[in-house]
């Protein structure tokens, strides 16, 4: 019950088109209730004989019946359409809702889940929605009044026999409590086995170059294979529990109709029930356990909708790790200065990634980021950008703790250019132009000439109309690099992150990015983390980074000449080069 009004309270915003939806629901409720009562009277009319002052009568309730018709076709048109329209606009707003909420989660949300399920809960179990509230809802309130304006009827026809037709109805509402109970959770299941199957497609498909490259073809197949028939297996439960629940409400509905015609047959051989009473009963009968019978599917498919929603609803409530503070400001004027103060930091597995960092960066200046892989550089230049926050210090910018400012603001002032770069299925220029919409041609092909993958892009057939692919599979990784670059010089932030910008690229790429990077230095703020030294000569101070702690500074000249980490590291490299070459 929690769920449903709260779902409840999701639909408000359309509450008009709901109400006229309802309205036409009663209406028609209220046609189907009365046209039995007309044929009835017309039975009788006939019954009393066909004289010339009866055919008037049955002239004048033959055309109420026809109007009756006429207004059902109305009232039933205006009662699904509008609770359609209403639950798809619901529908579309939950989804947007959902992309909006994900898209504000911090990273340390996406850790341990799956793309493929976050997408099956974004448009399938919303799709859930519809279900409920165009179909499920509506057919309930239907049900219900039928029933009760039916029960209502029969009252009045006869109460005696009318008190044996509802003799199963205790019955059927126990079963289907006893339903609910045993098949909710195989729903439930099944939604989480196909959010898992449509993760394990997902991931195939983004990886289908490794699983043909490695020959594993056989075992992702048996891999999805598996996957689906686990959902298949669980709703087989589930329609189990149905296959036996859905006969038995129609038998206990066909007992209440054998003892109706039992007893009815019994008074009328009395002469204490007449013809046209006998008639209204038997017509009124079926539309007195229709809503019964149907109460057994609306359950099942009320199980099935709330299991999705709880699905949607868990995604909602999940509070964002990283928020705006309530008295936040907006960064203003940024000129560049980072700094470090006794930051700490560790994943929720409590593993210390960055113990006590502190370090000083003045505008203009580039920092160099370098040490073994996994000792915590990414994550620095993450925390910079409040993806994740520190589990101890601070991290300022220009004077300012960054958990004091709005995100939108600090973001707008750092360009990243991460090892993994990642290309919209578009345009190399809508790529490049994607960190500033309202940019020029002209200024997109400067960041362009900046990042040195002009000449590359004009060799191209479509130049800057490329299309790059999912992922920017068209370009080599180098292009790649290089157009992530631009991205960040066309934002025009004064803070640019470069995390690995020239990793798995060959020389003439290097250097076609160390000029890049060269272009932009004293001109903006730069944090990079590099594995290749060659990159970082020239930084104003590079940080050597040790299993969580920086355990050296200094510019290059004084971290050889100190003969440390950095100079071993310098070492290993130029052997790796020239066994290379």
């Amino acid at each position: 019950m929690k769920l449903l009004l709260k779902l409840s309270r999701e639909a408000a915003r359309y509450k008009l088109l709901y109400v006229v939806a309802i309205l036409s629901t009663l209406c028609l409720t209220g046609v189907n209730l009365t046209a039995p009562r007309v044929l009835s009277a017309m039975t009788g009319v006939v019954e009393r004989g066909t004289g010339e002052e009866t055919i008037p009568v049955a002239i004048r309730l033959a055309l109420f019946l026809l109007a009756l018709y006429l207004m059902r076709v109305v009232f039933r048109f205006l009662s699904n359409y509008l609770a359609h329209k209403a639950a798809w606009y619901l529908v579309g707003d939950l989804r947007s809702r959902m992309y909006d909420k994900l898209q504000s989660m911090d990273m340390s949300f996406f850790h341990d889940k799956q793309t493929g399920d976050l997408m099956s809960r974004v448009v399938n179990d919303t799709r859930d929605f519809e279900l409920l509230y165009a179909h499920i809802l509506p057919e309930m309130v239907t049900n219900l009044v039928t029933f009760l304006g039916v029960l209502i009827i029969l009252l009045t026809v006869n109460w005696r026999l009318a008190l044996i037709t509802c003799f199963p109805i205790p019955l059927i509402l126990l079963s289907g409590v006893v339903f609910a109970k045993k098949v909710q959770p195989f729903f439930k299941v099944s939604r989480k086995c196909e959010g898992e199957l449509n993760a394990k497609l997902q991931d195939n498909l983004s990886g289908i170059h490794e699983i043909q490259s490695f020959g594993q073809e056989t075992y992702e197949s048996g891999e999805v294979k598996e996957k689906s028939f686990a959902q298949v297996r669980t709703m087989l439960r589930a329609l189990r529990a149905s296959a036996v629940f859905h006969p038995s409400v129609e038998f206990l509905s066909s007992v209440g109709t054998v003892l109706v015609v039992f007893f009815g047959g019994f008074l009328a051989a009395q002469n204490r029930l007449s013809v046209e009473d006998i008639v209204s009963f038997v017509l009124y009968l079926s539309l007195f356990y229709a809503p019964v019978s149907g109460f057994a599917t609306l359950l099942e498919n009320l199980q099935q909708s709330l299991a999705g929603a709880e699905r949607v609803a868990l995604i909602l409530d999940t509070p964002s790790g990283i928020t705006d503070a309530e008295d936040a400001k907006s960064l203003q004027s940024v000129k560049g200065q980072i700094s470090f103060e006794h930051v700490s930091f560790h994943y929720a597995n409590q593993v210390p990634v960055i113990q006590d960092v502190s370090f000083s960066c003045e505008p203009g200046m580039m920092i160099a980021l370098v040490g073994p892989t996994g000792v915590g550089k990414t994550t620095m230049t993450q925390l910079i950008s409040r993806f994740y926050e520190p589990s101890e210090g601070r991290i300022l910018i220009d004077g300012q703790d960054i958990r004091t400012v709005t995100l939108e603001s600090l973001r707008h002032n750092i360009s990243p250019v991460f090892q993994d770069t990642f290309l919209f299925n578009g345009s190399i220029a809508e790529n490049i132009g994607y960190a500033r919409p309202d940019a020029t041609q002209h200024e997109i092909e400067e960041a362009a000439m900046a990042a040195n993958i002009h000449e590359d892009i004009m060799a191209m057939p479509e130049q800057y109309e490329t299309k790059v692919g999912e992922r920017g599979l068209r370009l080599s990784g180098g292009q790649k690099q290089r157009v992530a670059i631009a991205r960040a010089i066309l934002r025009k932030a004064p803070v640019i992150i470069l995390d690995e910008a020239t990793a798995s690229v060959d020389v003439e790429t290097e250097r076609q990015i160390q000029e890049a990077i060269g272009r932009m230095m004293g001109q903006r703020t730069i944090i990079a983390v590099a594995h290749r030294l060659s990159t970082i000569r020239n930084a104003d101070m590079i940080l050597v980074v040790h299993e969580g702690k920086i355990v050296e500074q200094g510019n290059h000249e004084e971290l050889v000449a100190r003969k440390g980490i950095y100079y071993r590291m310098q070492q290993a490299q130029m052997v790796f080069d020239g066994a290379a070459q």
